[in-house]
């Protein structure tokens, strides 16, 4: 097992995918540079930007970290893209072309299903996802263990695809149906991963601010405290009148109330979902916890860090005196991972504060 915090020597190999049978094919000797991204916003959850010396047709390429550690020699995939889109450069000496590339999932958000076509209700969804992944791309598509899958997986009613639905927002869309998402490995397999509350993952990786770190120093935290209110108004029409119920943060230790910006920022909520016609009592605790959800601040990391094995969606734990983090859990929303010495990360990880309540 390798020890990411020791030292070791690193290379990069680059091979042909053959299609057919999803294995290495043969090895390519012209790149000079990749720049790999991985978004969970994504539609196809990452790219990749390959400069060669030479143009390589429309191919899949796998991309390995070669790590020897202790005399072991080790391959880590770092993932799999269909090459395209090429830009060749020449100085009057030598070419280059760079090339971007795509995930596997290029191929469902590059063709859609048939005009009106629908799966009839009482179908196992996840069944359903896997055969029409298997369908509709190449990649091989990993299988769900049936007792992993919750009891949301079947379908309650018929599930038709719009005019501009591609395969890739018909299955995303299906999938959610049984909390789940479409994923890939680094071999460029398709994965189904379960949907979880952020509160509920537990971290894969811890990054410490020690001397065997592999964090650099480079720390970023954004966060937009503009929309965060300090005041929430509910108002809830009856027959004869309205209800309403003002609930004001005018606590000292909370950074966005009152006291401390001097103004007041309103959210107001007109006439929300009661069984019956709500209380005083029931419009007061109702915008009581309003205001406690609302007060929730999203902070956005950004950080960069020697390879390690963490994924886009992983929990880790932030520890970074110098920016106040302690034992904070984050989820991973992206990386950029450059395939040279080093191999340096750039990773955003998105975590939340209570600021009232």
């Amino acid at each position: 097992m390798i020890d990411w915090h020791s030292t070791m020597e690193q290379t990069f190999e680059f091979y042909v995918v053959d299609p057919a049978s999803w294995k290495d094919k043969f090895a390519l000797n012209t790149i000079t540079s990749c720049t790999i991204n991985r978004d969970l916003s994504a539609d196809t959850l990452g790219s990749a930007t390959i400069n060669s010396a030479e143009v390589i047709d429309e191919n899949y390429v796998r991309v390995y970290l070669v790590v020897v550690q202790n005399g072991v020699k080790t391959r880590i995939p770092l993932g799999t893209f269909l090459v395209q889109t090429p830009s060749i450069k020449h100085d009057g000496k030598v070419s280059s072309v760079s090339m971007d590339a795509y995930t596997p999932l290029v191929e469902l958000k590059g063709s859609s299903p048939p005009i009106g076509y629908s799966l009839l209700k009482d179908q196992a969804i996840m069944d359903v996802a896997s055969r029409l992944c298997e369908e509709n791309l190449r990649a091989p598509v990993v299988s769900i263990n049936s007792e992993n899958i919750n009891s949301e997986n079947k379908l309650l009613f018929n599930f038709t695809s719009n005019l501009n639905d591609t395969w890739m927002s018909f299955l995303k869309d299906l999938v959610s149906m049984a909390k789940y998402r479409i994923g890939l490995d680094e071999m460029g397999r398709i994965i189904f991963e379960p949907v979880m509350d952020k509160r509920s993952l537990q971290p894969v990786w811890t990054y410490n601010d020690d001397n065997s770190s592999i964090l650099r120093p480079n720390f970023t935290d954004e966060r937009d405290l503009y929309d965060v209110p300090n005041v929430v108004e509910v108002v809830y029409s009856t027959g004869s009148g309205y209800r309403t119920s003002r609930i004001v943060n005018d606590d000292p230790n909370s950074p966005v109330s009152t006291v401390n910006r001097g103004w007041e920022k309103l959210y107001r909520e007109t006439n929300p979902n009661f069984s019956g016609v709500p209380s005083q009592r029931d419009l007061d605790a109702y915008a009581k916890q309003l205001l406690r959800n609302r007060s929730n601040l999203e902070h956005t990391i950004t950080y960069i860090h020697g390879y390690c094995p963490v994924r886009i969606g992983d929990c880790v734990l932030l520890n970074n005196k110098r920016m106040g983090l302690i034992n904070v859990k984050a989820k991973v929303i992206s990386q950029s991972i450059q395939c040279e010495t080093g191999c340096q990360v750039e990773e955003t990880a998105v975590y939340t504060t209570n600021l009232w309540g």
